[in-house]
């Protein structure tokens, strides 16, 4: 489904275990207001963002919204563990991590339910029907809509799929200008530089045939395209951070909505996820729809092969 999804992962001030204050919770309400303004329903989350307190600010802008709950969509994330146990970082697709980390976020959010839940990351450990039957028992409850993934291939959702009862709704990969291994990933078959690059082959082709929605995070490249200072920028990134703005005076637009559209111009339908807390970033995202739209094949195809610095094969 092509829309805009609002990525929460900056609600909530600092990764530590302070608490967050009213400026955060201010700061996600009025991130949020822009979002809904920029037509945006779906909002992103996940359980160890902010180390949990970007849902928790998050849940206090819905409890003191009457009928937002309503308006909008909640998808959150579960799966990875930060500096427990003596690790920096694990996966936990458990069957008790699961309903744990989920029981936590809507706890957090100040909900009874959210319409989807990504499994974060792969873990090698996991036993595919304890997940089954986590999520079964947590649509059972209500608690879970839809279920998702994230950060993974095709043949690993096609593994999950055999044993789920409900579709993998959405997969949410790293996907821009900038990151582009998805794209190069499907002309480069038979080709030296595909060994450049190490997406797994298929995997959007598997998303677009099975109904599977391709969520694209970090769709902006961090503002790298748009006026962020780079220390030491590529001639390629250079070239196509020109080519982005003469492209926004073409269509009467913003760089943002140049970026965004792109991305949506691909008939995979890919949703970009937005996570600027800045309003006004924010606003200037919403014309991304009517960019992909408009947009033709030369300009698609120009800014590829800017940002790629070089010629298609």
């Amino acid at each position: 489904m092509q829309e805009l999804i609002y990525g929460c992962m900056g609600l909530g001030g600092s990764w530590s275990d302070e608490p967050h204050g009213a400026d955060h919770v201010d700061e996600a309400a009025a991130a949020v207001e822009a979002a809904l303004a920029a037509g945006i329903t779906l909002f992103d989350h996940a359980d160890i963002y902010r180390s949990g307190k970007s849902e928790a600010v998050f849940g206090e802008v819905l409890a003191a919204t009457p009928g937002l709950r309503h308006r909008i969509r909640l998808q959150t994330k579960c799966g990875i563990r930060l500096n427990e146990r003596g690790l920096a970082t694990h996966y936990d697709l458990s069957r008790e991590a699961i309903l744990e980390r989920v029981d936590g976020s809507l706890k957090r959010l100040q909900t009874d339910h959210v319409d989807v839940l990504l499994l974060h990351r792969p873990d090698p450990l996991t036993d595919l029907a304890e997940v089954a039957a986590a999520v079964g028992q947590l649509i059972a409850e209500g608690k879970v809509l839809q279920v998702g993934v994230s950060n993974m291939s095709g043949a690993q959702i096609r593994a999950l799929q055999d044993r789920l009862e409900m579709p993998v709704v959405a997969n949410q990969l790293e996907m821009s200008l900038l990151k582009r291994a998805w794209l190069e990933s499907q002309v480069l078959v038979n080709h030296a530089d595909s060994l450049d690059y190490s997406f797994p082959h298929g995997t959007v082709e598997y998303c677009t045939g099975n109904g599977v929605t391709l969520q694209a995070y970090g769709a902006l490249a961090r503002g790298l395209y748009t006026g962020a200072a780079a220390e030491d920028p590529t001639a390629a990134e250079t070239a196509a951070a020109v080519l982005v703005r003469e492209l926004a005076g073409t269509y009467g637009t913003t760089g943002e909505a140049v970026l965004l559209g792109w991305l949506m111009k691909h008939p995979a339908g890919i949703a970009p996820v937005i996570g600027t807390v800045n309003p006004a970033r924010i606003a200037a995202c919403a014309d991304a729809g009517r960019v992909a739209d408009a947009m033709t094949r030369a300009d698609w195809y120009g800014l590829w092969i800017a940002a790629r610095g070089g010629n298609l094969p």
